[in-house]
């Protein structure tokens, strides 16, 4: 009988911390493998996609790709990925810009993997001048670029106001359905999105999400 109650009470132990490790653990499935831990973004993203999908919005733009491909879903949120096999499901085009030749060749692997370059376009190109050209209205621009800094204050005001600049330069490209998504915005300083939320709160758009990312969209586009 003890023995059996040993037994009982290591497999309850067992469950318990099972238990907690799902928990932490913020799957985006079915659209990407269980396997997958996409953390403090996930909710974020889940949102995101939802009102892309209910507005029928099909063009995504992201500033700053995901160098990694599938590799850091926990650490950077493989955005490029998750928003590929979104467009693959929903007719969907995404067209991910960043500067730097290696960040997209890491993203390039990633997405040979995956299959999705048939809907992911890859542009190298400052994020600024790319949105400044740009001529297609865009339906989710996920600002991404000029990565932040936890301790460095110069770069973080670098990496704000290039954030500013990037939403002025597209502010032309944008319509009232479309959604916007920062991403690295709960940091110290204010994170990416700080400088550029204040700017557009200003204006007609509202914060739908506050978290590690903050999701924003029009607020006319809102239903009563």
């Amino acid at each position: 009988m003890a023995l059996q109650i040993i037994i009982g009470l290591l497999l309850l132990i067992g469950i318990i911390i099972l238990g907690k490790k799902l928990s932490k653990h913020k799957s985006l499935f079915p659209l990407m493998p269980f396997k997958y831990n996409f953390a403090l973004r996930r909710d974020t993203f889940v949102e995101t996609l939802r009102l892309l999908e209910q507005r029928n919005g099909k063009l995504i733009v992201e500033t700053g790709t995901s160098r990694d491909g599938l590799k850091n879903t926990h650490g950077d949120g493989a955005a490029t990925i998750v928003f590929g096999k979104w467009a693959q499901r929903h007719g969907g085009k995404v067209i991910s810009v960043d500067i730097s030749e290696d960040s997209l060749k890491g993203s390039q692997e990633g997405l040979n993997d995956e299959n999705l370059n048939n809907v992911v376009t890859l542009e190298l190109s400052d994020s600024i001048a790319f949105l400044e050209n740009f001529d297609q209205k865009i339906d989710l621009l996920y600002l991404d670029s000029y990565d932040y800094s936890l301790h460095d204050e110069e770069i973080q005001r670098k990496s704000q106001e290039h954030h500013l600049k990037e939403f002025i330069a597209v502010e032309k490209n944008l319509h009232d359905d479309t959604i916007i998504l920062i991403d690295d915005c709960d940091l110290p300083g204010g994170g990416k999105g700080k400088v550029v939320v204040e700017h557009m709160l200003k204006k007609d758009w509202v914060i739908v999400t506050n978290a590690y990312q903050i999701l924003m969209v029009k607020k006319s586009s809102l239903k009563n």
